[in-house]
């Protein structure tokens, strides 16, 4: 499936709840997002449902995400079907990896293919702050489980935030961090989505400002959206940096997103969305592609209503 612009949409972010259990200052309020109640929240099954049609469309990855996904019951079981009834050659996770850990070996059998874990400092007092009362330890140890797990190109994404991780010290933990683990960490440039809007130009840092600290990195690749560099003298630890306001990569955008409430969201950054609740078979599909086609050239951040919030889109 292609959109108007020839670009192949070949990958679905899956929101299963937009509830978390961290308040990170980039992403909520204090308080948190007002809880849909269970009627306005997707089944497991309508999930499945979307899934299969999305491949019989192209799609060939899919990533579950939330809020934060681990949160919802029944998580487990959901993708052990997904792995056994869709046709999908890539699952993956995204996490803040509070509830990771004793999960871990029952995801690797039920063949959960990659993991992506959240983490924004190395800093202990930093992260507190950050999420509003988050633990550095318990991350890092689902971590080091993810990886004696057999989770292999695991990666680390860290939102970048003027004050919090953006300075040489931070780059060089994370640098150390990333060759010590064998790892990939990845820099996001913070999108004025939500309420980030409200002191975006306070916090935001342009990657490029970030990667100029160091002199180990060494350009390899790249992939997807992120620019990947090698560290010197590491095998396989890697940095990249997701520039996403200062470097527009919307010319190969391959995603849609679909909320936990069963809307299409073909950009991160539009407030447009295609509710495809209660449709069925043809009538599904057909809408699913009436979205992909309606997918816009590039992004337009600055026009979004700033009422939205990022874990209600899925991230």
């Amino acid at each position: 499936m292609k959109d108007c612009y020839d670009r192949e949409i070949d990958y679905l972010r899956l929101s299963i709840t937009d509830l978390c259990n961290y308040r990170c200052l980039y992403c909520m309020p204090p308080s948190g997002v007002d809880k849909k109640s269970h009627l306005n929240v997707c089944s497991y099954e309508e999930y499945i449902e979307y899934i299969k049609a999305c491949t019989m469309l192209g799609i060939k990855k899919v990533r579950l995400t939330g809020g934060e996904p681990l949160i919802r019951k029944g998580v487990l079981e959901f993708v052990d079907k997904i792995k056994k009834n869709c046709d999908v050659e890539t699952l993956s996770l995204t996490t803040n990896a509070f509830f990771l850990k004793d999960k871990l070996k029952v995801l690797k059998k039920s063949g959960l293919d990659r993991i992506n874990i959240s983490l924004d400092t190395l800093d202990e007092e930093k992260y507190r702050k950050l999420t509003r009362g988050g633990d550095l330890k318990v991350v890092k140890d689902a971590i080091d489980t993810s990886l004696d797990a057999g989770f292999e190109n695991l990666k680390v994404n860290a939102v970048l935030m003027r004050g919090f991780n953006d300075t040489k010290k931070d780059l060089d933990l994370f640098i150390d961090y990333a060759k010590e683990k064998n790892i990939t960490v990845r820099f996001i440039e913070l999108m004025p989505i939500g309420f980030s809007r409200n002191n975006y130009s306070n916090f935001f840092v342009n990657a490029d400002n970030l990667k100029a600290l160091s002199d180990d990195l060494v350009y390899l690749n790249q992939d997807g959206v992120a620019q990947n560099y090698s560290i010197k003298n590491s095998k396989s630890g890697k940095i990249g940096f997701i520039s996403s306001i200062s470097h527009l990569f919307c010319g190969t955008c391959s995603r849609i997103r679909i909320t936990c409430d069963g809307k299409i969201r073909v950009c991160l950054c539009s407030d447009i969305s295609y509710d495809i609740r209660g449709l069925h078979g043809s009538e599904l599909l057909e809408k699913i592609k009436h979205s992909i086609l309606q997918k816009p050239k590039q992004h337009e951040f600055y026009l979004m209503n700033t009422g939205t919030v990022m874990s209600e889109i899925g991230g």
